[in-house]
């Protein structure tokens, strides 16, 4: 379904492999005296960096234990791989990168690797290099601070950049003790500079990046966003794995894209994006959204706690896009909810999922703008702009557990058209009600008939749960206590249901919506549930299949 590279693309020899070079630093034995082309008698400084004319080939290798101030900047350059050596020391070497623009900043450049290294950045505020750079158009509302950027400022296609295996902590553009006021918060991303973890930026008006890795990377305590790509409205930035990543504590979301196509996002583990605990922080975030992007397959990830007065979904499809499928996910404890899908998408599903206490943010409580929801579709489209869609939204096998404390929201706007919900467990153990969708501005509400809707043969714990004001109502529903495992615990083994006679073969199978000619990407059917179970015959209600 999506295009799978190999790691070893990167590192296949170059036409110039018979001329390149390794450049060795170390910043407890090494001496800028040096020639720096051996282990034994390495450069101390990246400073160096600036005096060499990298050739197709060349690597930059840093010693393990070793501390640097400064960057690595790579523009216009091919084949470059940037990494570590000396394994007798057990820590990666470590770029401070304070008052730089980034740790590693690579621009107009293919076939780079950066791997095995360590970059913070606490602050330094005004970037000094900033102008010196080829292009001065890196962000589209401020100047920033990432621990890696790549940037695309010319007319054309760049090619393979692997990122693998980096640890990004503590990067933000202001020092210690700066406040950022509280309307910041409100506003759409963010309009300051901020401190990012791996960023990826097409500041030019048809250029583009094709083959990205980011994998195997730990990202802690940013300013806002963990790992984010945004490309232009020429040319999307295409075919991209990002997997087995850790984030913790970034003060935007997790993970976000913009404008990409062919995206795989699998095997991450995601906990507190929108971290509100450091003032220098944007203070909200979903564990991952995409906007205006295509054929995206985000499976088998954990997403947890996320926090802030909008948004801060597990993960949400924000407006745009069409053919994201979220199947094979953890979502748990997540203040914006579980099921986000916005405005102008078209073919987009959840399937096989496990949600939990997700939703439980309150409008009016500490600054919260918008409401919690288990269950939302919404039109909005941008500020403005008349609502459209989501068009074609496939919501099945999907358990969702809701604890008795929670009240569970839903919102559907009337502009929805085309909906499957089907073998779904609800079990919401409090109160449910029905609530305006809100961006921003809430809804306005009022009744419309949606149109293509199945809405059959899901699990509710109770026949009150879902509002009878939502514009769509369930119908041939079952009813009862699917007796999970461990209800309220946070493993995706803890909800096997062990009332196999509700459960089992109790599913139908998941057609086209009426009226959609395209389905999902790769088909309906799914051969395997969340825990790597074969499906048989009928599948079961819910994301587990039960032997």
């Amino acid at each position: 379904m999506f295009k799978i590279f190999s790691l070893l693309l990167f590192f296949i020899s170059s036409q110039n492999s018979a001329i390149s070079a390794t450049y060795y630093f170390d910043s407890v034995n090494g001496s800028d005296l040096n020639q720096g082309i051996s282990s034994e008698k390495p450069f101390r400084t990246l400073n160096k960096i600036n005096e060499i004319d990298f050739n197709s080939g060349d690597s930059i290798l840093l010693s393990n234990g070793s501390y640097f101030s400064g960057n690595i900047k790579l523009i216009d350059k091919n084949d470059i791989h940037i990494s570590n050596y000396n394994n007798q020391e057990k820590t990666y070497p470590i770029i401070n990168s304070k008052g730089h623009i980034a740790g590693v900043y690579i621009e107009n450049s293919s076939n780079i690797s950066v791997t095995n290294i360590q970059v913070t950045a606490n602050g330094g505020g005004v970037i000094e290099e900033y102008e010196n750079l080829s292009t001065n158009k890196i962000t589209d509302k401020a100047i920033m601070r990432a621990g890696i950027l790549v940037n695309v400022s010319k007319k054309k296609i760049f090619k393979n950049i692997l990122i693998d295996n980096v640890i990004v902590s503590n990067v933000f553009f202001e020092d210690l003790g700066f406040k950022r006021d509280p309307s910041e918060v409100r506003t759409s991303m963010g309009t300051q500079a901020y401190g990012f973890g791996i960023r990826f930026f097409n500041s030019s008006q048809s250029g583009s990046i094709e083959d990205i890795i980011v994998s195997n990377c730990f990202i802690e305590n940013v300013g806002h966003t963990g790992i984010k790509m945004t490309s232009s409205i020429g040319n999307r930035f295409k075919n991209i794995e990002v997997s087995n990543n850790r984030l913790l504590r970034t003060g935007g979301p997790s993970i976000q894209f913009s404008r990409v196509e062919d995206l795989h996002v699998y095997g991450n583990e995601v906990k507190f994006s929108g971290s509100p605990d450091d003032s220098r922080k944007w203070g909200r975030g979903s564990g991952l959204w995409t906007w205006g992007s295509s054929n995206v397959l985000i499976e088998k990830n954990s997403f947890m706690y996320a926090n802030g007065p909008a948004d801060s979904a597990g993960v949400h499809i924000d407006f745009n896009c069409d053919n994201v499928i979220i199947q094979h996910n953890l979502s748990v404890g997540n203040a914006g909810g579980f099921i986000e899908i916005l405005g102008n998408n078209y073919n987009c599903s959840y399937r096989y999922n496990i949600s939990v206490n997700d939703g439980h943010r309150i409008k009016g409580q500490n600054n919260a703008f918008q409401e919690g929801k288990t269950f939302w579709l919404s039109g909005f489209i941008g500020g403005g702009r008349e609502r459209n869609g989501p068009f074609n939204s496939y919501i099945y096998n999907n358990t969702i557990y809701v604890k008795e404390d929670i009240i569970s929201k839903i919102a559907v706007d009337k502009a929805s058209n085309g909906v499957l919900v089907a073998n779904n467990i609800f079990h919401i153990e409090g109160d449910s009600e029905f609530v305006l969708g809100d961006q921003y501005r809430p809804d306005k509400g009022g009744g419309n008939k949606i149109k293509n809707v199945f809405f059959e043969n899901n699990l509710f714990l109770k026949d009150s749960y879902w509002p009878k004001d939502v514009l769509i109502q369930p119908l041939n529903s079952l009813f009862g206590n699917a007796n999970f495992k461990n209800g309220g615990g946070e493993k995706i083994s803890n909800y096997i249901p062990l009332n196999n006679k509700l459960i089992k073969d109790k599913g139908v199978v998941i057609n086209n919506i009426y009226n959609d000619s395209i389905g999902l990407k790769g088909g309906l059917n799914v051969e395997f549930d969340i825990l790597g179970n074969k499906i048989k015959d009928l599948p079961d209600l819910g994301a587990i299949e039960l032997n």
